[in-house]
Parts: structure tokens; C-alpha cells; sequence
């Protein structure tokens, strides 16, 4: 990581929820990048598609990549979905989200986006989404056939128009941001979303500095508010880099999922 000019302080918390029998949610962290990906319920193997692609992700070290190279990386890792059904056809369909933030190599950092996982940003206490749901209600929404207080507690706003299946024509769309010392980037599944409002959100990334706190807090605040699917935040804060000797954020970290299936760490700089 030498010459990046920001690092990210990332943690997570992932919770399965007391009304589901797996958790299909799977996020890592590290010092160069962060990522949040949710198994597409109705298909078969939502854990190990989410799982199998955050691990592969991680494993690639993406620190300073430009945006088509953050690209490449996000199709190669979704090749892996499709070899593990190429293995085994009874896995045909098994689907995930993704939504990631990585350092790159100008100061900023780069989002990488497909489904209905989403990124926020938190700028001098203002929350603002900065992702874009590929879901039928957002569609909806743009056509302005429905209200954004309507989208909220529409019946289909699960049903998602994009995914990472292992599919030929499967990818994210990538954004580069700038990112300067002192923004927090919060990626989250919807088991956070469709539950919790986004001033709630606000009010806990405002009034809690650590960021596993923040994190876990806003995990808690789904669950009490009755959250029906898996849970999980990823709170990132964008900090002055330090020298990769100090050893500080130096273990990439799993959670959900991507914890649950695949035990080995991974050694990140």
C-alpha cells in the first residue's frame, strides 16, 4: 500500500436474526477496502454465494486499483460462483449482492455496486446514500409510479433487477469518490434498511465515534425494530494512512457467512 494517501478503519457486525435458519449475509474488512455482499433469497445457496465471493474478493488485496481494474477483479470473483456451479447444477441460481469501498491510488476511494445492498456516506453529519437500489421499486420510483415514502413499505421492494450469479453478462457498476480524512462509509444489507430510517442511521454514525460500536449499534436497532432477515453493517472511517510496519488494521476480517464457511484468515497490509 505504499503511496496511498488515505486508509479505511473498518469494522463489522453480522447477525443471522431470530427468524432465519442461515445467515446469507457476508462482509470483510480491511484497511484497504470493505464490502458487504447478501445471498438473493429464493435461490438455492444464498451463504455460499455471498461467502464464496466476498472471500475471493478479499483474497485479490485491491488497494490502489483504478476503476476498470476494480472491474476485473469483481468479474473474476464472480467466476467463482459459476465454478462452483459448474460442480454441482443443483446450485444453478444461487445469486448475491455486493456492495464494496476500496482506497485507490489518488486519495479517493472507488464503490463498486450491483443489487439492493447499500452505501452510505456521513459528511459533516449529513447521511447520504450513495448507491443506487437495482430493485423493481427503485425503477418505480424513477418512473414516478411510486413515492420514496411508498418504496419503503412497498410488498415487492425485495424483488432486485441485478445480482452476481457466475453469469457471462453479471457485473458492478464502479464510482470514484473522493474521500477525505474524517468521511464514514457505511455498507449495509437490507435486513438494516427496510427496517431502520435513514435519520435513525444518521443519529447513531453521528454519536458513536468507534466504529464496531457503531457498527453493532445499528445491527441492535434492526433487531429491536422487529428485522425479519439477516443483518449486517459495515461502518468504515477514512483516516490518514500509516506505515504498514505499524501493523495497525493489518488482518483482513470476515463476518457472517464469509466467517461461518471459510475459517482461514487472510494476512492484508
Amino acid at each position: 500500500m505504499t503511496g496511498l494517501r488515505v486508509r479505511l478503519h473498518a469494522a463489522a457486525s453480522s447477525d443471522i436474526g431470530p427468524h432465519r435458519a442461515t445467515n446469507q449475509d457476508a462482509a470483510f474488512t480491511a484497511s484497504w477496502g470493505a464490502a458487504v455482499a447478501d445471498g438473493v433469497g429464493g435461490g438455492p445457496a444464498g451463504d455460499l454465494a455471498s461467502a464464496t465471493f466476498v472471500h475471493r474478493l478479499a483474497a485479490g488485496r485491491l488497494d490502489g486499483l483504478e476503476p476498470v481494474q476494480l472491474a476485473d477483479s469483481v468479474r473474476s470473483a464472480n467466476w467463482d460462483l459459476r465454478a462452483h456451479v459448474e460442480r454441482d447444477p443443483s446450485l444453478s441460481g444461487m445469486a448475491t449482492t455486493f456492495t464494496g469501498i476500496f482506497v485507490d491510488r489518488d486519495g479517493g476511494v472507488l464503490l463498486a455496486h450491483t443489487g439492493d445492498s447499500r452505501a452510505y456516506r456521513l459528511r459533516a453529519g449529513e447521511l447520504t446514500q450513495m448507491s443506487r437500489d437495482d430493485s423493481l421499486v427503485q425503477a418505480l420510483v424513477d418512473q414516478g409510479l411510486v413515492s420514496i415514502a411508498e418504496a419503503a413499505s412497498h410488498p415487492r421492494r425485495n424483488l432486485i433487477t441485478a445480482s452476481l450469479s457466475g453469469g457471462e453478462l453479471d457485473a458492478a457498476v464502479v464510482t470514484a469518490f473522493d474521500a477525505p480524512v474524517g468521511d464514514r462509509w457505511m455498507l449495509c444489507s437490507d435486513g438494516l434498511t427496510d427496517y431502520v430510517p435513514d435519520d435513525d442511521i444518521r443519529a447513531i454514525l453521528n454519536g458513536i465515534d468507534d466504529a464496531e460500536a457503531a457498527a453493532q449499534a445499528c445491527v441492535t436497532l434492526a433487531l429491536d425494530a422487529g428485522s425479519r432477515d439477516n443483518v449486517t453493517v459495515v461502518v468504515c472511517d477514512v483516516v490518514d494512512p500509516v506505515p504498514a510496519s505499524a501493523g495497525v488494521f493489518a488482518q483482513t476480517a470476515f463476518y457472517g457467512s464469509a466467517a461461518t464457511r471459510y475459517m482461514e484468515g487472510l494476512e492484508s497490509a
